[in-house]
């Protein structure tokens, strides 16, 4: 499994430099200063942007990049007011983490403006023709989440917890999670009861709607279809206080350290596990490229609503309780001793 990632981690970034040419409005020695990156993030207060932004940081600081970056903690003018501020720094490129899909485009437009291209790292800036995008495939993570599950209990009550509205991926996931269980609910033998989106991905938000999901079920519930590892930590600590934690399958994603705890304690059923190394050395590698002058060519194409835009989309990993070992502790994600505590799990 780690050399295929390999393989084609190495793949992409060959295809990266086979499609970055010499700029033609830029001088050569332009690639000899260092580059000036800003990386917009927002949200800093969940540990997943916490390892993008350090990875990132990490990958720039190998290509002799400055780095700006700003969280705008779920604030979209906010968001936008760093943006400009970056501009007005100087910076080259721009990495942006959407905090809205679609008000984040006023942050593509200032800084076309100003000729300074901008990579939507991990979230889909709609409408606004970003001059790439890179992520994993989100509507497969929602597709692996649900056939999961679905593989396990083939019939009964469904929930699922999406993510934030605002956040496209969220709506992606839940194309892929409907698709996988579309068949099974026609038959009959899925019934969804509810399948509410979650503000912000908020675990203490996610916990509400599952309370009152469970109370339209009667308690009768086979699966959660959580879309993240945030929402499935609100969903299971309201099966916690029902007595249900462990009998209800909870699927995540991101792989968050408490969610792997849970999953090796038996409460949440799987996640869906992104190498974010991976993800971020790209998004590094093509944002140096991008303030360098060059153009950077995705894969494969995305629409954002209004255009296709260039896209390099990477494969997400399903990781279960037999493979926490295997893909977790052995990617070094986290270490055993987080994992298992003091014992290593032995």
């Amino acid at each position: 499994m780690t050399r295929c990632r390999c393989v084609l981690i190495v793949g992409i970034l060959a295809s990266l430099f086979v499609a970055c040419g010499q700029p033609a409005d830029r001088p050569r020695r332009q690639e000899e200063e260092r580059p000036k990156i800003g990386l917009l993030m927002d949200t800093l207060e969940e540990e997943r942007w916490q390892r993008d932004r350090d990875l990132i940081l990490e990958r720039a600081k190998e290509a002799r990049a400055d780095v700006l970056v700003e969280s705008a903690e779920r604030d979209d003018d906010r968001q936008l007011a760093q943006a400009q501020s970056m501009l007005e720094q100087g910076v080259q490129a721009l990495v942006v983490v959407p905090h809205s899909a679609d008000a984040a485009g006023r942050i593509v437009e200032v800084a076309r403006a100003r000729g300074v291209p901008v990579i939507a790292y991990d979230r889909l800036i709609r409408n606004a023709g970003v001059d790439l995008y890179i992520s994993y495939d989100n509507r497969k993570v929602g597709e692996m989440q649900a056939q999961y599950l679905r593989n396990r209990a083939p019939e009964g009550n469904y929930i699922l917890i999406g993510g934030a509205k605002t956040d496209h991926n969220a709506v992606l996931i839940r194309e892929g999670q409907r698709a996988a269980l579309e068949d099974a609910v026609k038959r009959g033998a899925i019934r969804i009861v509810a399948d509410p989106f979650t503000p912000d991905w908020r675990a203490d938000a996610a916990a509400e709607l599952t309370e009152a999901a469970l109370k339209k079920a009667g308690n009768k519930v086979a699966a959660i279809v959580a879309s993240n590892d945030n929402t499935a930590a609100g969903a299971i600590a309201v099966l916690e206080k029902h007595g249900l934690a462990g009998k209800v399958l909870v699927s995540g994603q991101d792989a968050n350290l408490d969610a792997v705890r849970r999953i090796v304690q038996g409460t949440q059923t799987m996640t869906v596990y992104k190498p974010l190394r991976s993800l971020a050395r790209l998004a590094a590698h093509s944002a140096v490229q991008m303030a360098q002058g060059h153009t950077v060519e995705g894969t494969s194409t995305i629409d954002d609503g209004k255009q296709q835009v260039q896209a390099l989309l990477l494969n997400p990993i399903i990781v279960d309780k037999g493979l926490v070992d295997q893909v977790i502790i052995g990617d070094k994600f986290h270490t055993r001793e987080d994992v298992y505590g003091a014992g290593g799990g032995k």
